[in-house]
């Protein structure tokens, strides 16, 4: 079958060609459907940076932003659809979840990341502090989870942005205390959503970037973004259909619980 000689059905997710057999009967075969990813988080650092790797290797991005920051996101050329959306207000996700009605998605992915001053410990933060920091790093991420993880297709992945930070095992100088522990309960989070779907078949990521120079990161940071996105895509890549939890960082190496 030579397909470039068969008629063809267009949409803006599929190019279908068509043969017509003698019965009248239609085969449709797939020749090229783009990929399309929904990035929550996308307007600077990390996700911008992320947005702007899907592009390049072809992915259709819907990528969300708060509404004043969206420049940058806009700057970048594309399949590139842009979303308003403050993963902090539940509302909005449901918003979300209702433009998104018969899109289909082969990833999510949730980027959410704040700090407070690394100096201070428990005994030294606010409440105030501490609540932003929890409800931004850990449970506004979850939130969309549970809110946008069937718009996934089956065999699809779920992914969130960690950090090596969460990892209790490796904690042995006690800094960063609520970071920290901001991650480790996203982890947590995970695992437990993770529990509750045991038998579904899309595979589930915690991601760790490493120490990246971003406006978070810092300039003193190990890691340029170019040395730690592609890996950390690459490494996602690697783990597509797998099912199952997994933490791994940028190389896809395994970070302990």
């Amino acid at each position: 079958m030579h397909l470039s000689r068969l008629p063809a059905v267009v949409t803006s997710d599929y190019i279908f060609p068509i043969e017509l057999l003698n019965d009248g009967e239609k085969i449709v075969e797939t020749i090229n459907r783009q990929k399309t990813v929904l990035l929550i988080g996308a307007s600077r650092g990390l996700g911008l940076a992320m947005t702007a790797e899907y592009l390049k290797r072809g992915w259709r991005v819907i990528a969300t932003g708060r509404a004043q920051s969206m420049q940058k996101l806009r700057d970048l050329q594309g399949a590139l659809e842009i979303e308003t959306l403050d993963i902090t207000v539940p509302e909005q996700i449901a918003d979300l979840r209702a433009r998104l009605a018969g899109r289909r998605l082969d990833m999510l992915f949730v980027n959410a990341g704040v700090k407070n001053d690394d100096r201070e410990t428990i005994a030294d933060v606010s409440t105030e502090e501490f609540v932003r920091v929890m409800v931004t790093n850990s449970l506004s991420p979850m939130r969309a989870i549970e809110r946008l993880h069937d718009r996934v297709e089956p065999g699809g992945t779920i992914g969130v942005m960690s950090s090596g930070q969460g990892s209790v095992t490796n904690n042995v100088n006690g800094n960063y205390e609520v970071y920290r522990g901001s991650k480790a309960a996203l982890n947590m989070f995970m695992r437990s959503f993770a529990a509750r779907h045991a038998n579904d078949p899309r595979t589930l990521l915690l991601m760790a970037p490493g120490w990246v120079r971003t406006d978070m990161g810092g300039p003193e940071a190990r890691l340029s973004i170019e040395e730690s996105i592609p890996n950390l895509l690459n490494t996602m890549e690697a783990y597509e259909g797998r099912g199952g939890l997994h933490y791994l960082d940028y190389l896809g190496r395994v970070v302990p619980w």
